[in-house]
């Protein structure tokens, strides 16, 4: 009797303690992807969401909820649970240029998230349709300049970092084209790729499909080198806009005090999801390159970009309409 009573007594006192090392996960993990389905962003949460639901034990699907230059998808992140089922992609647009140009975003991007790892890093291309005058980037700027406000660009939405890095482009060439913002990469590729926009600032992952079969004509790129696909394409570094010459990331976050156990057991199955040679092909295969950093790493990154572009606003004058 003794016995009983001091074995049921040890497993009430363990017992919090072994729920709680198998919390997490329970069940499905929501990744939220805050752009219309088909753009860097989901390309890259689709490489990585299946094969990190079979790590962590428990399915991980993607949900797209597009609009406001991300900013949606973001406040869902926001405002998940804490426990770690409720995940989402982090991008530039996201977590810095969009909340650095928006005072009503309703989101701090530094004190309303938990960075968990960023996954990789990607160039942004500025490119044309393939029947467009200009063949180059020196012909094409002259067209442009020659031609102020006849042309148009389109991005992924207003406030995002295409918007922001061709508003600085065109602060730095004196340049005046229009911006045509969109609900997400997707709809802004098919719209420049039919003719209907004739200019783009976007994410290469999502774009080099329609570079590689010929029906966008790339013009320069924002990356530390010429890359190996497309090498008579020079960065913004090349033609003197070093300012514009950065590259965009795409990371996990979640919401601010976030499970400690959930954002370990996450950043883990992310490493060793991308120890995969496949996934690596898939994500490197659009021109990414790999980070997998730490959390402290990835909130470090995302204070540096929202800082660059609170001071781009300030110094231009910019706002949202």
């Amino acid at each position: 009797m003794i016995r009983s009573v001091f074995i049921v007594a040890l497993v009430s006192i363990f017992m919090p303690f072994m729920a709680q090392a198998q919390s997490f996960p329970q069940k499905q993990i929501r990744l939220i992807v805050p752009f219309a389905p088909g753009g860097s962003t989901d390309i890259i949460a689709r490489a990585i969401a299946d094969p990190l639901g079979k790590v962590l034990g428990q399915p991980v699907v993607v949900e797209n909820k597009a609009g406001a230059g991300g900013s949606i998808g973001a406040l869902d992140i926001m405002r998940g649970s804490k426990d770690g089922h409720v995940i989402g992609m982090a991008t530039v647009s996201t977590t810095a240029s969009n909340p650095a140009i928006n005072k009503k975003i309703g989101y701090d991007p530094i004190k309303d998230f938990q960075a968990i790892t960023n996954i990789a890093a990607t160039p942004n291309v500025i490119a044309v349709h393939s029947k467009f005058a200009a063949k180059d980037y020196k012909s094409f700027l002259e067209l442009i300049k020659k031609n102020p406000g006849k042309y148009s660009y389109s991005t992924s939405g207003a406030g995002g970092i295409g918007h922001l890095q061709t508003e600085l482009f065109k602060s730095l060439t004196g340049a005046q084209i229009n911006h045509v913002p969109y609900r997400g990469a997707g709809p802004a590729l098919v719209d420049t790729v039919s003719g209907k926009v004739p200019i783009i600032f976007d994410n290469l992952p999502s774009a080099y499909p329609f570079i590689k079969d010929g029906r966008l004509l790339p013009l320069v790129v924002a990356a530390p080198k010429r890359l190996s696909s497309l090498p008579h394409v020079p960065t913004f570094a090349e033609v003197g806009l070093a300012p514009v010459n950065r590259m965009a990331y795409y990371g996990l976050i979640g919401p601010a005090g976030m499970s400690k156990e959930a954002v370990e057991k996450i950043h883990a199955g992310v490493l060793k999801v991308l120890q995969d040679a496949s996934v690596r092909k898939r994500i490197e295969d659009t021109g990414s390159l790999i980070v997998a950093n730490n959390p402290e790493q990835f909130a470090a990154e995302i204070k540096a970009e929202y800082d660059i572009y609170r001071d781009v606003v300030a110094k231009q004058g910019l706002t949202l309409n």
